[in-house]
């Protein structure tokens, strides 16, 4: 999750870091083990960066579903 401000080039930033340190362990560790595939990046305000960042997956409940209504219960 990026941080919470309007301002694209600090979230694309932080994909994008995200996306170095997921290839770097990817080389390190994993690199012939097919299941270390995923990095989850992106939500229903900045999915679109974050997939052009290289995410390959996305959480866009808010988009399908509506904001959430907390009750003070």
């Amino acid at each position: 999750m990026a941080s919470f401000t309007e301002n694209t080039q600090q979230i694309r930033h932080e994909f994008r870091t995200l996306k170095s340190i997921f290839d770097q362990i990817k080389d390190t560790y994993f690199k012939d083990e097919n299941y270390f595939c995923e990095i989850s990046m992106g939500m229903s305000g900045d999915y679109q960066i974050a997939i052009e960042e290289g995410s390959t997956m996305i959480r866009v409940g808010s988009s399908i579903f509506g904001e959430r209504n907390y009750s003070k219960d």
